[in-house]
């Protein structure tokens, strides 16, 4: 089984974390007696050899030996070797740079696919399923793939290798245009009478995806009725949840799987091949959150998420059944619905009403205690407080007064608007009581200025000036802690100014001098004072030659014309933000449009993370930045958030920046 392993320089080879001379070793693991062994080398093999999908040459040496393993009779688990094979000959696949080891791996698995032939019919039902993947991306000989397909379709008994089978034609369709008639037949059969629930739904997701005009016209309540009709005779087993693993990343993934993984995959595909067909996709929605099984409205709520935070719709209707979730017995579909209304900040409003009745009910929810790490909001209350509902604002003072105040409430503050004013003088208190030494300054202090910012309280000003006069020096983070006291002094304007403007002249001298700078013509108007400070942040390689462009754009002309030349020398920076922010600059202190105009056109084309910077420096200049409201108007026609990403990655706070672009560009083309 290891023939010629010890023959590989494996010291001279690479992988994640150094020397790969740790993975024959891995190797071996991955053919041990004791399950748990075997399940920490996988986790080695995805932790250091497959990092991340990368393929390294450590990785390439790997692959011989992979398939001696998963051909052999003897070893158990092979059906995650299987997919630790697909996953390391698919990598790069869809990738433009990089691509060299990738070619390689692919070549390597492509080369001892005939294995895969054999595993087709093993006698392990786990092994079985993961073949049909990898048989149709690595054997290179169509007709005959589809003619092992249909013979196994014929001869198989096992319901979830039957739904691999399933996947594995619609995989064939796209990979192998030329000879998908057959194929879009025996998937087209398959999602309609005698075929059980399971497999009609799979066979509906792969047409979807692949051949929508075969889909039939009522397949909205086609699919709800097939997902019922599973759930009605669905073993009791739970897949994933309840079994047993060892204490590593393999193993955990396992365990936070989907109690009901099958049926969350089958719709999930159906879902993914809809697409942008929005009507369908929502009503199919609608039918899996009032589904009577509570396991199928828990995967409908997941679902959910994804569909809310790539598209723009009107999605009340979905959000209140989700809220309705909120009461339910299981305490997985109330986090599960706690967790996605989280993350949709005002477009949760529809479920506030369950989200406040769960607040009330449930007292210990407030704050989270974790077994690591300081405590944080309680789910239920960051989601009332995120959604702009001002029943969350009570329960935040209670949460203030108590012993135990997580650091990131105060950034829940600015959601609620005035009616979070009350809370004040608690965020003041509690910014006075910041010890001046705290290693933690950062984590405890910002949401509090952030929060005291958001509501402009100016009477916060002695607290915030004791933070910037008494940080030790040398403390972690002191500039960001500083650049945010100053936003905080910036937003106050002219409150204190005998007191603030001391303390912000000294910070001219600082890294913080671009924003204190700004922040102190807010507070006294002396231009003379700011300009040439500001001027000196944007010469090369200072740290903040945005936030100074920034500035200048608020002065405006003709008071920061002399700091024309340095920015027009900055639109030419390597950085894309620092051209966003010199353009903005330019366009608004001299009106160059023509100079500028080009610039942001492609920031917002080329990053869309830039768009709202954009969207702002438009709302700033009126009328006058009509030559790019296209750009404004294109947004507002689009179906999709601008920072949906077709891998699926995203960030916590992607609806919010969307709803609010949106929300932007209809102001600045509405003249408000």
């Amino acid at each position: 089984m290891f023939t010629g392993i010890n023959e590989v320089d494996w010291a001279s080879l690479r992988h994640a974390y150094g020397s790969a001379e740790d993975v024959p070793a891995l190797l071996r693991g991955l053919a041990s007696v004791d399950p748990v062994e075997r399940e920490t080398a996988l986790d080695g093999m995805y932790g250091a050899v497959h990092h991340q999908g990368d393929v390294y040459d450590s990785t390439l040496a790997c692959v011989p030996f992979l398939l001696t393993l998963v051909a052999s009779g003897e070893v158990a688990d092979r059906a995650g070797i299987v997919e630790l094979l697909v996953s390391i000959g698919s990598e790069y696949e869809d990738r433009e740079t990089g691509v060299e080891d990738g070619l390689l791996a692919r070549v390597g698995v492509r080369a001892g696919a005939e294995v895969f032939v054999r595993l087709a019919a093993d006698a392990d039902p786990a092994v079985r399923r993961a073949a049909p993947g990898a048989l149709v991306r690595f054997l290179d000989e169509p007709a005959r793939v589809l003619g092992l397909l249909r013979e196994r379709f014929t001869l198989e008994r096992d319901d979830r290798v039957l739904l691999a089978l399933t996947e594995g034609l619609g995989l064939f369709v796209r990979r192998h245009p030329g000879h998908a008639a057959e194929a879009l037949e025996l998937l087209t059969v398959q999602s309609a009478p005698p075929y059980d629930p399971a497999l009609r739904l799979a066979a509906l997701g792969q047409l979807a995806d692949c051949a929508p005009d075969r889909l039939p016209p009522d397949l909205v309540p086609v699919a709800v009725g097939l997902l019922r009709e599973r759930s009605g005779s669905r073993p009791t087993r739970r897949y994933g949840v309840d079994c047993s693993h060892a204490d590593t990343l393999v193993g955990r993934l396992r365990r936070l799987r989907p109690s009901d993984e099958e049926g969350s995959q089958l719709l999930r595909t159906l879902h993914r091949g809809l697409g942008d067909r929005l009507d369908e996709r929502t009503a199919l929605l609608l039918g899996q959150l009032t589904a009577p099984d509570a396991v199928d409205r828990c995967n409908a709520v997941w679902m959910s998420a994804g569909l809310f935070r790539e598209w723009r719709a009107d999605w009340a209707e979905p959000v209140t059944l989700i809220g309705a979730q909120l009461d339910a017995d299981q305490g997985r579909l109330r986090d599960a619905a706690v967790s996605v209304l989280e993350n949709l900040f005002g477009l949760a409003a529809p479920a506030a009403d369950g989200l406040a009745a769960l607040v009330t009910a449930r007292p210990e929810l407030w704050v989270r205690r974790w077994e690591r790490g300081a405590p944080t909001l309680g789910g239920p209350l960051k989601a009332l407080a995120r959604s702009g509902d001002s029943r969350a604002v009570p329960v935040l003072a209670e949460v203030l007064d108590g012993v135990v105040v997580p650091d990131d409430l105060g950034h829940v503050i600015g959601h609620l608007g005035a009616a979070a004013a009350p809370l004040a003088p608690a965020l003041r208190r509690r910014l006075g009581e910041v010890p001046l030494d705290s290693p933690g300054m950062f984590e405890r202090a910002v949401p509090l200025l952030s929060a005291l910012t958001a509501l402009g309280d100016a009477k916060a000003v002695p607290e915030v000036l004791r933070l910037v006069r008494g940080m030790s020096v040398g403390l972690r983070l002191r500039d960001a802690v500083a650049e945010s006291a100053v936003r905080a002094l910036d937003a106050f304007g002219g409150a204190a100014a005998s007191e603030v403007v001391p303390v912000l002249r000294e910070l001219l001298e600082t890294e913080c001098a671009a924003d204190a700078a700004g922040a102190l013509w807010s507070v006294e108007g002396d231009v003379s004072a700011v300009v040439p400070v500001l001027m000196a942040e944007l010469g090369e390689g200072r740290p903040r030659r945005g936030a100074a462009a920034g500035a200048l754009a608020r002065l405006g002309g003709p008071a920061a014309d002399p700091a024309l030349p340095g920015l027009r020398r900055m639109l030419r920076a390597e950085d894309l933000w620092e051209r966003v922010a010199a353009a903005g600059a330019v366009w608004r202190i001299s009106g160059d449009s023509d100079l500028a105009a080009p610039v942001l056109r492609a920031a917002w084309t080329e990053n869309p993370c830039t768009r709202r910077t954009v969207t702002t420096c438009l709302a700033g200049l009126g009328p006058a930045g009509a030559p790019l409201h296209d750009l404004l108007r294109e947004e507002l026609a689009a179906r999709r958030r601008h920072l949906a990403s077709p891998s699926g990655g995203h960030g916590s706070h992607d609806v919010l920046d969307d709803e609010r672009l949106v929300r932007a560009c209809g102001e600045v083309l509405n003249g408000g």
